[in-house]
């Protein structure tokens, strides 16, 4: 039998999740010599042995991940034998980050609950614990490779027990860089809102005020949450007058699978997303007693935020609400504590990380603070999704997700774009990747531009590029385009400005690899289009980095201007308006203080902006229904309006397409006669939009000779929408592209831009 030597170079998630260890184990068991460790490239590693014994063991290696690990690619290679090589060994790391990348933050595994459960263990009910298979990794991490010395945890220096434990292969917490025990590591504490410690164990004490109707700053893994019982009333009630969050709602987390059953109605598909790894809150519909047991928690929504524990002292949390219950049998049982976690930060700020900006941000929010001495590095929220079916579907993309890449169908120059005004998210491209970071959050703040400056900066250096060029808004009004242009200045590089709904569209076609042509329908909220006006409901052709209009939903005035975004009676004034229907908005709003100055400006709809945004035709048809005189959160009136529709047949003559231009009038004239019929008026609504659009999308196809169509835009989260509208264009012969691994509304827009500044950027350089 021949000896060969094999160089095999792994590219995907194979840092920080155990890898190596597991790499050695594996080998060891084939009794090959050679090394394992990780570079900026990934892992690499060197077999020597047998041919056949090289070969077999390969093909273990490739079969047999560690739980958190994702292999992309493998590269082999034939190299030469190396003399007195009789044993494996784990190499330390080398070279900075081209291909390696640093994981997503991941919830506690169940090894480390069995042993946080278990009091004979030197960890039992320390609020750390974690593994090669769990915990923290990107909110901790400084750059790469992912070593200790790279993240907060440097600053705690590992006890004999846990030095042995790290430097063992055979161990799972070999190289786990969180690794700590009660002598070594981060140690909890309890304050009151002047920084005066508070005596006893602090998870107890956290109890104590939770059942006093208080509220507690707790300190996770990527930032604070606002805590309290969300049974209590009273204390949700407070919760949102602290944070001024008057009606949105808030989510909640709940013990296990079980206990949210008897809140939400909940299928296979949503349990196991529930249950995932990610742990991220999920939107779920409420029970008909639901409201009653978590009183101004949701209220007048159908649906619910719930997420389940994914860090030992949330899970200590409930143990301690439990009774210290020994065993783990009382981790499958029901459990009725209900705690809201909402993120901690005021009204419209980013959420806090430090322990001091915990205190001067959070000292009229807070009763107390449960407070932690690791520091968070990235500040990384919750996730949230919806399950649409078989797919779930992103409407935040953060912790447990983020900022794990998003393959590429091909390499290009890097590039960094900085996203959008609302729901901003930053994005890199390194070669065949995407790393688009956590969700930032609406940049009306300075606060929050920050966040996002800090965002921009800690991606590149985990990704360790310098920008080619930089991507941002076509408005310039926006403070991600003026970081931009800094930036820009900065680098001295090209800065391409992406009109906002082509980046939408251009996220899709990043995310799904798809580089023919194609059409775009872009159904999303107002954004500045590329004639001065506001978009949000285009029909387009894309071919690499180039766009062509080719139709736009029909205009509706914008009374009040941006104001409209936000009040949808204005938007229903302005629909009668167009219908000829004055007497109608003047019965329905004439009693409104600004009632006089918007019938001024009705009467002059040709000195006022236009808009051909879906979201605000949505928003338009909420007020004919009288849903919510203002938006109160992001998305209220959609929302609504989707949750009281009724199952209704599509009114076929609802539309005309003339020139392109889809005209709905038709549908609404009708739907103004139907009267105070709310759930009927919402069903004909959404069914008659899914058939004009599939008429749309085929009158594109039949012009353009071109079968697939990107969907993209805040309005694609609308569930009853898409089953309406996917069967159609597929009944038409449509290839129809969606959003999965990024959100359809602003937070994926980053992707998008980037992509096509890459297009572009290539074009000029062919050119």
């Amino acid at each position: 039998m021949m000896t060969c030597r094999t160089r095999l170079t792994i590219l995907g998630r194979v840092q920080g999740v155990g890898f190596r260890p597991h790499v050695w184990r594996i080998v060891k068991n084939h009794h090959l010599s050679g090394f394992v460790k990780n570079t900026g490239e990934g892992v690499v590693i060197e077999l020597q042995g047998p041919d056949e014994t090289v070969a077999a063991c390969q093909k273990a290696l490739r079969q047999n991940l560690p739980p958190l690990a994702r292999l992309d690619s493998l590269k082999q290679e034939a190299i030469p034998l190396q003399d007195e090589c009789d044993h494996f060994e784990i190499l330390s790391s080398s070279g900075k980050a081209t291909h390696a990348y640093v994981p997503a933050d991941m919830a506690s595994c169940p090894n480390c609950l069995h042993e946080l459960f278990e009091p004979g263990n030197r960890r039992y009910r320390y609020p750390f614990i974690n593994c090669t298979d769990c915990g923290p990794r990107y909110s901790i991490t400084h750059a790469l490779p992912y070593d200790r010395a790279e993240t907060s945890m440097a600053a705690f220096t590992l006890c004999p027990s846990c030095n042995d434990e790290y430097h063992s292969p055979e161990s799972r917490r070999f190289h786990a860089e969180p690794n700590a025990c009660p002598a070594c590591g981060p140690r909890l504490s309890l304050t009151d809102r002047f920084g005066q410690a508070l005596k006893g164990d602090a998870i107890a004490g956290s109890l104590q005020v939770l059942n006093m109707g208080r509220s507690i700053a707790m300190k996770g893994i990527g930032g604070f949450h606002l805590v309290c019982d969300a049974s209590k009333e009273e204390a949700v009630s407070r919760v949102r007058g602290q944070k001024k969050r008057r009606d949105k709602p808030l989510a909640v987390m709940v013990f296990n699978i079980a206990s949210a059953q008897r809140l939400c109605h909940i299928s296979p598909e949503e349990a196991e997303l529930l249950a995932s790894r990610e742990r991220p809150i999920v939107l779920l519909r409420k029970r008909h007693d639901t409201d009653a047991k978590l009183p101004g928690v949701a209220p007048e929504l159908d649906s619910l935020g719930v997420m389940l524990p994914y860090t030992p002292q949330q899970w200590l949390l409930f143990h301690e609400a439990l009774g210290r219950p020994e065993g783990h049998a009382w981790l499958e049982e029901a459990c009725d504590r209900v705690w809201v976690m909402t993120s901690a930060n005021p009204s419209g700020e980013p959420i806090v990380v430090s322990n001091r900006e915990a205190r001067e941000r959070l000292n009229q929010l807070a009763d107390v603070f449960l407070l932690h001495n690791r520091n968070i590095v990235a500040r990384c929220d919750d996730s949230v999704l919806i399950q649409d079916g078989k797919q779930p579907l992103f409407l935040r993309r953060a912790r447990g997700y983020a900022p794990d890449p998003l393959p590429l169908a091909s390499s290009g120059p890097s590039i960094l774009a900085l996203g959008a005004q609302h729901k901003n998210t930053v994005c890199v491209l390194r070669g065949q990747e995407a790393f688009v970071s956590p969700h930032v959050g609406d940049l009306n703040h300075p606060l929050n531009c920050d966040a996002m400056e800090a965002s921009a900066h800690h991606l590149l250096e985990l990704t360790d590029i310098t920008p080619a060029a930089i991507a941002c808004d076509l408005d310039l009004s926006q403070s991600s385009s003026r970081l931009a242009e800094e930036m820009a200045r900065h680098y001295r590089v090209p800065l391409f400005h992406i009109q906002h709904h082509q980046a939408h569209i251009a996220a899709v076609l990043a995310e799904h690899g798809h580089t023919s042509p194609a059409l775009g329908l872009a159904l999303d909220a107002f954004g500045l289009g590329e004639d001065g006006k506001g978009w949000g409901g285009e029909l387009m052709q894309i071919h690499g980095g180039h766009f062509e209009l080719l139709g736009q939903l029909a205009p509706l005035p914008l009374p009040g201007g941006l104001r409209a975004m936000h009040e949808p009676w204005l938007m229903a004034s302005s629909l009668l308006y167009a219908l000829g229907e004055e007497q109608e908005a003047q019965r329905r709003f004439g009693q409104r203080p600004a009632w006089p100055a918007i019938a001024t400006q009705l009467e002059k709809p040709l000195q006022l902006q236009n808009t051909s945004s879906m979201a605000l035709w949505f928003a338009a048809i909420a007020g004919l229904c009288g849903l919510c005189d203002e938006q109160r959160f992001d998305n209220e009136a959609l929302q609504r309006l989707e949750e009281i529709a009724e199952e209704c047949a599509p009114m076929l003559d609802g539309w005309q397409i003339k020139d392109m231009q889809l005209d709905l009038m038709p549908v609404c004239r009708q739907l103004v006669a139907l009267g105070g019929k709310t759930g009927e008026i919402s069903g004909i609504w959404h069914a008659t939009l899914a058939a004009a659009l599939a008429d749309w999308a085929y009158h594109g196809c039949a012009a353009s000779g071109i079968k697939t169509v990107v969907l993209s835009g805040g309005c694609c989260s609308n569930r009853r929408l898409m089953a309406a509208l996917l069967p159609r264009l597929q009944e038409g012969g449509i290839t129809a592209l969606r959003a999965k691994q990024l959100p359809a509304n602003d937070g994926g827009i980053s992707l998008g831009q980037a992509w096509i500044a890459r297009q572009r950027l290539q074009a000029q350089t062919k050119g």
